[in-house]
């Protein structure tokens, strides 16, 4: 993978600089998908912040299995130290693990860095990790490690990436009570739009910036996925791996809507697919929105687990798997452009979490004859939980959204669209709740599809959602 460095910045590098001066440092595991920088950003941290950089790959050296069957973290490094020729020293050493999937001895090793050798910095990680870290034949090191969790470029990197500043500005310094200039929300929906089919895969936007090139970019998009799909030969049997891929198939043509089995494979038993949907969000690949009926923290208190939904990992694989030609974008059809609207709004909030929350993300529905409704996601800001509707155009029902607030007795909803910022107060509506008509007066607050990222971790300037 080739990288342009002076453009691809990713916002998780500052907190890599907090975690090297912090006090109360562990060594840190880094998790992820395939690709979305892992490697490269340590490689990048490690030979700009510390004077030796030692990187190790059980990958490419079997002789690292037999140096970590030790508990003595002084002999490890001491050995590490002269097979690699690079001083370890403590401050002024970053010994970087790759690929620790494959040496389970090297995780379980990480107990000992933290308790014996504290000012050795120390950061992992590997592709397919969490299956290693979900099977691991070790007790787990809980509590002298730290986890670290990484994705594709959200839109704000990707901005960046393109050297639009003032336009990351504009929308950080945006006040609701102000106009929202149309010349930028223009140009934010035509940089959104791009966004939607190059994705936030560090080398998918790279060879964007370079070729301006659609169709490399999707090129881009095939590799990634096969070496996904080689993943696959590592879970079992051939109708294990067949089981995944029709999964992955499923998943990016099915974003937004409930995962049914039956429309996967019907000559399938649902427990098969079901341990396939199951291995692919912990390859994290995809991202499986679980069903609450919680209004109220916490909101892991009325879970379903057994009904859930996907988000795809990426935006651009999506519309790879989905068939859709990056030369011809223009003529898709509007029922994608709803499962592409709820894709980037999951894509951004799983990325707006802090880097060390293994981020999760909830929906709300009711099933009833004739009186159906479905909020996309739920999102709790501070100790509050807040529906949000996701809208391709820019307009919309707001049925579901409105029988959600007045079942719940909650009185602001927050919707995404493609049209300008807005707040609604004091709207009304007669609602249905069980038989009994009720009257809501709500607020809404309505922001167009790029503010996503801005809503969970900066909040929006002048608006105190939370009142």
């Amino acid at each position: 993978m080739y990288l342009c460095k002076k453009n691809m910045k990713r916002f998780i590098e500052s907190y890599f600089q907090e975690w090297k001066i912090s006090p109360r440092r562990k060594p840190m595991i880094i998790r992820g998908a395939r690709q979305v920088g892992k490697t490269y950003l340590v490689d990048k941290f490690g030979r700009e912040n510390f004077k030796y950089y030692l990187k190790i790959n059980p990958e490419q050296d079997s002789s690292l299995k037999s140096i970590f069957g030790s508990k003595n973290p002084q002999l490890i490094v001491t050995e590490i130290s002269a097979l690699f020729n690079v001083p370890v020293v403590e401050g002024e050493t970053l010994l970087f693990i790759d690929e620790i999937q494959l040496l389970p001895e090297a995780i379980a090793a990480l107990r000992y860095f933290y308790e014996e050798i504290p000012g050795l910095h120390v950061i992992t990680a590997g592709s397919l990790l969490d299956h290693t870290l979900n099977e691991l034949p070790y007790s787990m090191p809980v509590g002298r490690v730290e986890f670290a969790y990484m994705y594709p470029l959200c839109f704000e990197e990707f901005l960046l990436a393109n050297k639009q500043e003032g336009l990351i500005a504009y929308i950080n310094d945006y006040s609701l009570e102000k106009p929202f200039s149309q010349a930028v929300h223009q140009k934010l929906s035509e940089y959104l739009r791009l966004y939607f089919f190059i994705g936030g895969m560090p080398e998918a936007v790279d060879v964007y910036l370079k070729t301006k090139n659609l169709m490399e970019v999707e090129k881009v998009h095939s590799e990634i996925l096969t070496s996904f799909k080689y993943d696959f030969a590592k879970y079992g049997t051939r109708k294990q791996q067949d089981y995944l891929n029709e999964c992955l198939e499923y998943s990016a043509n099915n974003v937004g809507k409930k995962v049914k089995y039956v429309n996967i494979n019907k000559n399938v038993h649902s427990s098969n697919l079901k341990e396939a949907m199951l291995k692919l969000e912990l390859s994290r690949i995809i991202h499986l929105v679980r069903r609450t009926k919680s209004s109220k923290v916490p909101i892991t208190q009325y879970v379903d687990k057994d009904i859930f939904k996907p988000v795809f990992l990426d935006i651009g694989l999506m519309c790879n798997l989905s068939r859709i030609k990056l030369s011809d974008v223009s003529n898709l059809v509007s029922d994608f452009e709803g499962a592409l609207a709820e894709q980037f709004i999951g894509q951004e909030l799983l990325a707006s979490f802090e880097y060390f929350e293994d981020a999760k993300l909830y929906y709300w529905s009711r099933e009833a004859k004739n009186a159906n409704a479905e909020i996309d996601y739920l999102l709790q800001l501070g100790n509050k939980i807040y529906p949000l509707e996701v809208k391709a155009g820019k307009t919309g029902t707001l049925k579901s959204l409105q029988v959600y607030l007045a079942e719940k007795n909650e009185h602001t909803g927050i919707r995404f669209n493609l049209d300008l910022p807005s707040l609604g107060n004091k709207l009304s509506a007669t609602i249905n709740v069980k038989g009994v008509m009720k009257t809501l007066e709500y607020k809404l607050i309505s922001l167009p599809l790029y503010f996503a990222g801005n809503l969970k971790s900066k909040q929006i300037s002048g608006l105190d959602i939370q009142k």
